[in-house]
């Protein structure tokens, strides 16, 4: 694999996207998805992203989510506020729309148990007319959300956000099984070094 990076304006917005692949592809490639329409998402999801008055895709999302939807490995790069959350989000969901959740999916380690509610925030309002069930796994609760949160990890909650310490918590009292996990994103993952 050869990593490759590409700086490009895009909407008056600097952004830097890493892209794991092999062969070298032109620039314009990556930004042919102007529309969400483009994406070919399942109508459900498309209702809740116009829902949410999002209108085209940013370049992150654009960039990342035929490689995402096609299995690739992925680092991606941009500043704040320029949809990387719906970068990875989006395509995992257009994955999970017509399954029946058997087993956790989607794994999203994050830094802080602020940004973990924010990305559940943003899975709920994605996934509000698909059934997609997400929990987010952060420190500082009392009793009742260690037994919540032991319930999603092992009843197969289908996208799990935590922080590092929380879930090692439970990783060490050994019912919590991530063999059949398909997407493990690392968000902020230089915050977690």
């Amino acid at each position: 694999m050869v990593y490759k990076l590409i700086i490009c304006k895009f909407n008056q917005i600097y952004i830097n996207i890493h892209l794991l692949y092999q062969n070298t592809l032109p620039l314009n490639k990556f930004f042919n998805l102007d529309t969400f329409s483009n994406f070919k998402l399942p109508p459900i999801l498309y209702d809740a992203i116009m829902q949410l008055g999002f209108k085209h895709p940013t370049a992150i999302q654009s960039a990342s989510f035929s490689k995402i939807c096609s299995g690739r490995d992925l680092i991606g790069i941009a500043q704040t506020g320029t949809g990387k959350t719906g970068a990875f989000v989006l395509p995992i969901l257009h994955k999970l729309a017509d399954r029946e959740a058997t087993h956790c999916n989607t794994l999203i380690v994050v830094p802080t148990r602020e940004l973990a509610i924010q990305i559940e925030q943003q899975i709920q309002g994605l996934s509000y007319f698909v059934s997609v069930g997400s929990k987010a796994i952060y420190g500082g609760g009392g009793g009742k959300d260690f037994n919540e949160e032991k319930e999603a990890l092992t009843q197969g909650c289908d996208i799990i956000v935590a922080t590092p310490g929380k879930l090692l918590s439970h990783l060490k009292l050994g019912y919590v099984k991530f063999d059949k996990i398909e997407h493990l994103i690392l968000d902020e993952a230089d915050r977690m070094l």
